[in-house]
């Protein structure tokens, strides 16, 4: 039997601008092995993996090298496939049961809502490490759990030009590095950029899930909960977010590439 397998461009409205994702729609589970070497042969920062439940799909997401916990843009890309071609209506909401709990989307005036777990920053003194990494001291740092170090740098136009170092980033005990700043006055809030290549992802073209602390960072400089956010990556992707309570609603649009049907299993 064949596989549909797709390819998104999520956090966007143009094809090949936003974050390319995989989606593989499956009618039964699939091994670990097969599901990442199916990821590794797409070649995309994500691949996300649907299988039908009752209510809803259980969702697993794997990059070319790894299984990770939580991804923004490829479950907005999932989100998009269902509603596009017709496995939800518009008005539905979609669960997804992942390894990060429930996910639910919902959609809104062409707008595809994901409510995400919130992750609260925690302000640390700057790592020499982190000071090599960027080339210069940030504003700020602040962790969350284990995995994610977030540097505010002084202007974007730090941000937009920082020029990428993936073997010094690499050696920082955090897997996910995020860089941002406060953006120029006009239609955004703040810029980010987003790099992960312990997890095999240099950088991330645009990072849904990186918005979840991106937003409770912001919330505290900017005394505001609702955000417009640009990931300034060279493909670049705008993100909308609100926060509520202990979740983040995270919002994009997305775009189909193209559709294809694995036929060697």
């Amino acid at each position: 039997m064949q596989t549909p397998i797709f390819q998104v461009d999520s956090f966007t409205t143009k094809p090949f601008k936003g974050n390319p994702a995989g989606v593989c729609l499956l009618d039964a589970p699939k091994d670990e092995a097969w599901m990442q070497s199916v990821a590794a042969e797409m070649n995309l920062s994500e691949t996300a993996f649907l299988c039908p439940k009752k209510d809803g799909y259980h969702l697993r997401w794997f990059t070319p090298k790894t299984e990770v916990r939580l991804c923004g843009h490829a479950t907005l890309a999932s989100a998009h496939i269902l509603y596009e071609f017709g496995y939800y209506e518009e008005s539905e909401t979609i669960e997804f049961y992942t390894l990060s709990g429930t996910l639910t989307s919902s959609f809104d005036n062409g707008t595809i809502l994901l409510d995400f777990p919130r992750l609260e920053p925690t302000v640390i003194e700057t790592p020499q490490v982190l000071i090599e990494a960027l080339g210069q001291i940030p504003l700020s740092t602040v962790v969350s759990g284990d995995t994610h170090v977030l540097a505010e740098l002084e202007n974007e136009s730090l941000v937009r030009n920082f020029d990428s170092d993936f073997e010094k980033i690499s050696k920082l005990p955090q897997g996910e590095v995020m860089i941002t700043a406060k953006a120029e006055p006009g239609k955004y809030d703040f810029v980010s950029r987003f790099f992960a290549p312990q997890l095999g992802i240099n950088e991330d073209p645009v990072t849904g899930s990186a918005h979840c602390l991106l937003g409770p960072y912001w919330a505290e400089r900017l005394g505001k909960t609702e955000f417009h956010a640009f990931q300034a990556s060279p493909r670049g992707g705008d993100v909308y977010m609100r926060l509520k309570g202990d979740r983040v609603v995270i919002g994009g649009k997305a775009v189909t590439i193209f559709r294809a049907d694995l036929i060697r299993h």
